[in-house]
């Protein structure tokens, strides 16, 4: 047989050859590394003999599909320690999540985080023991037979819900024997220790609150201990920036139960929001955007005309007034359409560029909702651009690049794209898909873009690009999306009449850079942790006085910063002075103008920086002069 690998060099193989002995030919190293292979883009255990040949790749730790590998054996070797350590718990399921797993466990007596030391003990044992790690095919009946003759009745109900006469694939390592697809590693001695349990929680059996309660257990995974040190870390500083803290910290924001997933915005807080807005505002003014305001609640007819209904209604809140039914928008853009209806459109008005600080609601579960970071009713910086079909490029490229600048302003410059493309609901033939996909990509590639394929991921009615940021701390946050639509103006009969006279529909381009600009508070915020850039800072100087024979002095450097258009403020409270530096320090205030009976006499201040011990005597005038060039907004 024939394989070829990822450089193009092809290698005649024997049937029956495993990946571990064709790594193991290329260099012992890269055998001890590997985990797994994949044939013609199927991952596949390293000691599985091949019977075809095809496209060839060895998978080690340090590939990503090699680290969900790893993550999965850390599970099962989780279980098999709960039941070397607990035997009367069953197990039942224990998937891979974003940087690591969890398995969710039946147990008549709680789990407890003090239990973690003996079971991670356990595990490291079971990795030091080197367990061969083999995959079992088994007859469906006989496989629910044996898990509900050792009591797994859990197991038993997942397998006898697997279609008759279907082959079932078990892994055993050591005494332990799990339900799995796989692939898994050769043995338990290839998972290393960079592993750690990290939580409990209760889950429903399969999500249902009929059904019994299960402990999950959640753990971290990485290829490596110091990978696993730099994730620990990274959480640690995730806590200490936590939006949700900082937020009461710095006065900010508050949430509570009468209003869930929704925001009060206190005077601190709301001054940043605006000027994230009003940053938005002068920027797209620029480069041709109309700005306009739609109706919050609207009736259903428009949402089953756009598809909404059909496809969003699950995440819709309703009214029902005088026998119509409403629902509070969840996005913008058929409320765009019906202003783009209004009047004759010629291709003369087009692209025609409209945003829109849309206020949407989307009924999310209430457990997924965290702070900022996913609520229920939220403003997108949203806009669409009609167009026609030659403009689909330039529009792409010019969005892009104004779309760069504005993270680039934020603080932001390491950015990936993500393509995604047709998802399974969606509306629209595959011919319109083929269209629009084809459309978007050549706009990308002529935009000279990087850009990573994210299959399934479109919107319901076109194929979007997603902006992905990444920030101090190393974490990804999607923000931006451009999407190309060739449904919604056909849905909603919108056309414009073309250079020869008849009427054409218009390609309608939905973007946000932002995304909803709650969640991009929250961002900043972390981001900063809490230190946001002089421009935005709800706060930017605060006069704090020595002694109060200096609060008329205070008063008036006040006024003059005010008058140059700074957010200023002063402590003239009747507390020792590294009292109120300590307290304003908690409150992020970035600049600390120290005044006392010498500097109201000699007209200077002590400046004092966050961050920094040093003081800086400068004279008033020089003062108000820095503070006004330091606080400019980006031009």
């Amino acid at each position: 047989m024939q394989i070829e690998f990822p450089d193009g060099r092809v290698q005649q193989i024997e049937a029956g050859i495993t990946g571990s002995d064709i790594a193991k030919g290329i260099s012992p190293s890269l055998e001890k590394k590997a985990v797994a292979i994949s044939l013609n883009g199927e991952l596949k255990d390293l000691n599985v003999p091949l019977t075809t040949g095809g496209k060839f790749r060895i998978i080690t730790k340090d590939d990503p599909e090699g680290l969900e590998i790893l993550r999965h054996d850390t599970a099962h070797v989780l279980a098999e320690t709960i039941k070397e350590l607990y035997p009367d718990a069953q197990i039942t399921i224990g998937p891979v999540i974003e940087n690591g797993f969890f398995y969710d466990i039946y147990r008549d007596k709680p789990f407890t985080t003090d239990d973690f030391d003996g079971i991670e003990q356990r595990m490291r044992e079971i990795v030091d023991r080197n367990e061969p790690i083999q995959r079992e095919e088994w007859d469906r009946d006989e496989a629910i037979k044996y898990f509900e003759s050792i009591g797994e009745t859990f197991k038993a109900e997942i397998i006898r819900d697997i279609p008759a006469g279907q082959i079932i694939s078990l892994y055993r390592q050591g005494k332990f024997l799990d339900l799995c697809r796989g692939p898994h590693l050769p043995s338990t001695g290839r998972l290393g220790k960079a592993f750690k349990l990290m939580k409990l929680a209760g889950a429903y059996w399969r999500g249902d609150s009929k059904n019994p309660m299960l402990q999950r257990i959640y753990g971290t995974a990485w290829a490596s201990e110091e990978q696993l040190k730099q994730h620990l870390h990274m959480l640690e500083e995730a806590e200490k920036r936590d939006h949700r803290k900082l937020g009461r910290e710095m006065d900010l924001f508050h949430m509570q139960d009468e209003a869930p997933g929704s925001v009060f915005w206190h005077p601190k807080g709301w001054t940043i929001y605006r000027e994230l807005q009003n940053y938005i505002r002068r920027r797209i003014s620029k480069v041709g955007y109309v700005e306009v305001n739609t109706p919050i609640m609207v009736d259903r007819i428009l949402w089953e005309a756009s598809g909404h209904w059909e496809k969003f209604h699950e995440n819709m809140f309703i009214s029902e007034t005088e026998d119509k039914l409403f629902a509070l928008k969840p996005m913008n853009c058929p409320c765009h359409v019906q202003i783009f209806r209004q009047g004759i459109k010629s291709y003369r008005d087009l692209p025609l560029r409209m945003a829109e600080f849309g206020c949407c609601h989307r009924n999310e579960p209430s457990g997924a909702l965290h702070g900022l970071m996913r609520v229920r009713s939220f403003v997108q910086d949203d806009a669409h651009i009609f167009c026609q079909e030659d403009d689909i490029t330039s529009e792409t490229k010019a969005f892009c690049e104004l779309l760069m600048s504005v993270y680039k302003d934020f603080g932001f410059t390491d950015v990936r794209i993500k393509f995604s493309d047709r998802p399974a609901k969606r509306a629209g033939t595959d011919a319109t898909w083929d269209k629009a996909e084809g459309a978007l990509m050549d706009a990308v590639k002529a935009s000279g873009l990087e850009y990573t394929l994210n299959p399934g991921e479109g919107a319901f009615y076109g194929p979007k690009l997603e902006f992905v940021l990444r920030d101090a701390i190393g974490r990804d946050w999607q923000c931006g999306t451009l999407q190309v639509d060739f449904v919604l103006p056909e849905r909603l009969d919108a056309n414009y009449i073309g250079s020869d006279g008849e009427k054409h529909r218009p390609v309608m381009l939905h973007r946000a850079i932002l995304g909803s600009i709650e969640r991009f508070f929250g961002i900043l915020i972390e981001n900063y942790a809490g230190k946001l850039p002089l421009w935005l800072a709800p706060t930017q100087v605060v006069i704090a006085t020595v002694v109060d024979s200096a609060n008329e002095y205070a008063e008036n450097i006040c006024n003059q910063l005010k008058e140059a258009g700074l957010r200023v403020g002063t402590d003239l409270r009747n507390e020792k002075i590294s009292y109120k530096v300590r307290d304003l320090s908690v409150q992020k205030i970035q600049y600390i103008a120290v005044v006392g009976a010498k500097e109201a006499e000699e007209q200077t201040i002590s400046l004092r920086q966050l961050g920094s011990q040093d003081q800086t005597v400068m004279t008033l005038k020089e003062f108000v002069a820095m503070m006004k060039e330091n606080a400019a907004p980006p031009a």
